[in-house]
């Protein structure tokens, strides 16, 4: 009896210890769930620049060779409209040109140059000079149309040259435009043009005219096509329309101007989530308790938040949350009573583990708009008391994020709503030098225009060293207009930046009628088609972006031929460079100084890691 006994009470205290143990683990999991990143620190895979190394792209530009010669005509609609977008385009891939306005300016002799730009659809003030860019190109110049030109007497004489058989006087309702696949990145599909119109001349091609995009189709009306003449060649786009979601299509045809094209981008692919973390609204939704039968908070928990996840971990996402406290609307610096910091802690947490950012929001979703700005009944928001009022409300987020984050860093804001005002923009930059970028979106929306306050902005940086970080495209459910504008930044800054919010689930604008199961589904067919088009493609926070920014906006690339292919000097270099490389002539054998990655035909992505770079060609 006293062994049974015995061995009892060594079973009980065995079965204790086996109790206490599994407690034990329990515990330190729970720890390191509500560690936050001290657990789980991750190493950034792109640092910010010093200070000193920063480089803005206005003084990079200013350094440029100017081997192009920019034409254009300030009294003429068309040519003002596209000068607004290729300015752009050609700072952004580091073209130097030498600009001349024909409405005022005389021509210079082209044998100085490698490359004529004209952005004329209208001929006429050229005159004889039109035979002029003929013998230029025949001697082994370059020139590039990108403007629909208009049928008279300057342009029908040289149609043939630039590879024209027949043309119809009816102009093409471009309804959408079909890259072909060699062409650019993301290509191979037809991608929607939001409101088409006759855009684009209905034209038959000489033989020796090689297509590179059609309308509709690969059988198409021709859009982009390359017609070599004598030495030299043409590049002639038919597209006809000039805004800021064509950039890429009119960069890729540039890239055909060379033998070797050469222009830096910044390779990131960033997707931001705002609102989040932030406090989770109670109650149910139409759509979530018809499809889950469940509360919004369950939902966000059990089911919205695990398929975020699962992105992330199927796709390499890293995601960028940008915190809210609250959703009161107090404007005078006063906060509500303390938020729900458990939910906020652990969605935090979770998010950094993955290796994701986190990022001011706003303490409540007024944006940094003072009393002196008028809304003009486009937003249901108030404006700030004073920028006292502010300062106490976006301290009282720091000191949230500080207290459950402690191990984070803090370097980026968002605008709620993407509305900022200068006064605003300027209280962050002296009152929160640890900010470093602001985000704020590409694309201007009509309201915010008329606000004269929407947080529109380009990818550049600041003199003062603030980073302006757009993002392109939002929502689980892309429209025609975001899917043009995603595969045009793709061929531009090889860049895909994308928001989304978690209650876009509960919105019927948003998606929410279709069901969450539907968004998910359009989304991941999004994501799959990006990262197929794109390999090479590195997914980053928002200030890994904003680094992989600060280093495009600094470099400046010089190409030369040399006996066995190109070299490629890069100045303002700091310890890497990212550049999409288009072999138009012959591939390349290997490459020192750098990594190439295929992309799709004669397009590659390279990698700098020394300032100095040498392919070998085939």
């Amino acid at each position: 009896m006293g062994e049974l006994i015995n061995g009892i009470r060594k079973f009980s205290f065995k079965g204790i210890l086996v109790i206490l143990l599994v407690f034990s683990l329990i515990s330190a999991v729970l720890l390191v769930e509500l560690s936050g990143i001290r657990a789980n620190r991750y190493d950034r895979r792109l640092e910010l620049m010093p200070q000193d190394k920063i480089v803005t792209k206005d003084v990079a530009c200013d350094s440029l060779d100017k081997n192009a010669l920019l034409l254009h005509h300030s009294g003429d609609v068309s040519s003002c409209t596209a000068y607004e977008q290729f300015t752009v385009i050609l700072a952004d891939m580091k073209v130097g040109y030498v600009e001349i306005d024909l409405a005022q300016d005389t021509l210079p002799p082209f044998d100085g140059f490698a490359q004529v730009i004209v952005l004329l659809s209208d001929l006429t003030p050229l005159g004889q000079s039109v035979a002029d860019i003929c013998d230029f190109v025949h001697d082994g110049g370059a020139a590039w149309f990108p403007l629909v030109l208009e049928t008279n007497v300057y342009s029908s004489a040289i149609s043939q040259i630039i590879g024209i058989d027949d043309l119809s006087p009816d102009y093409y309702m471009v309804e959408s435009i079909y890259p072909r696949e060699e062409f650019m990145i993301g290509g191979g599909r037809a991608f929607a043009v939001p409101d088409p119109f006759e855009s684009s001349l209905t034209v038959v091609l000489s033989d020796d005219a090689k297509v590179y995009a059609n309308a509709d189709g690969p059988d198409g009306v021709p859009l982009v096509w390359k017609k070599e003449y004598g030495s030299g060649v043409f590049v002639v786009d038919n597209i006809g329309i000039y805004d800021k979601a064509m950039r890429g299509f009119y960069a890729a045809s540039y890239s055909l101007l060379s033998d070797v094209c050469v222009y830096p981008v910044i390779n990131a692919s960033a997707f931001y989530l705002d609102d989040f973390p932030s406090q989770i609204p109670s109650g149910n939704s139409e759509y979530i308790q018809r499809d889950y039968h469940t509360t919004i908070r369950d939902f966000y928990i059990n089911i919205w938040w695990p398929d975020m996840m699962n992105f992330a971990d199927e796709y390499g996402l890293k995601y960028t949350g940008l915190a809210i406290e609250s959703y009161d609307n107090h404007v005078d610096g006063t906060a509500d009573a303390a938020p729900d910091t458990g939910t906020f802690l652990n969605f935090g947490n979770m998010l950094l583990r993955k290796g994701g950012e986190l990022g001011y929001h706003g303490y409540n979703h007024q944006p940094l708009v003072l009393s002196n700005r008028d809304y003009k009944e486009h937003y249901d928001y108030k404006t700030w008391q004073s920028e006292s009022a502010m300062k106490a409300a976006f301290d009282e987020l720091i000191e949230l994020c500080d207290t459950l984050f402690p191990d984070a860093e803090f370097s980026l804001y968002v605008p709620p709503s993407n509305l900022l005002s200068d006064e605003g923009r300027q209280f962050l930059i002296k009152e929160y030098p640890h900010i470093k970028t602001i985000s704020g979106i590409y694309f201007e929306d009509i309201a915010d225009a008329e606000l004269d306050f929407g947080c529109m902005q380009e990818f550049s940086v600041d003199e003062n060293g603030i980073i302006d970080q757009p993002r392109v495209i939002s929502g689980f459910i892309l429209d025609d207009f975001q899917n043009l504008a995603a595969v045009s930044e793709l061929n531009l800054h090889f860049v895909n930046s994308h928001f989304t919010h978690p209650d876009d689930a509960l919105d019927p604008e948003r998606g929410a009628e279709l069901g969450w199961w539907e968004m998910k589904r359009r989304f991941d067919a999004f994501l799959s088609w990006l990262y197929e088009s794109a390999p090479g493609l590195r997914n980053l926070t928002g200030t890994e972006a904003s680094a992989a920014v600060q280093r495009f906006a600094a470099v400046v690339p010089k190409t030369e031929y040399t006996e066995s292919g190109v070299k490629i000097t890069i100045g303002n270099f700091c310890d890497e460079a990212q550049f999409l490389v288009r072999f138009n002539e012959k591939s390349p054998e290997s490459v020192t100084g750098g990594e190439l990655t295929h992309l799709t035909g004669g397009l590659y992505l390279l990698r700098a890691t020394a300032d100095t770079v040498d392919i070998t060609l085939k």
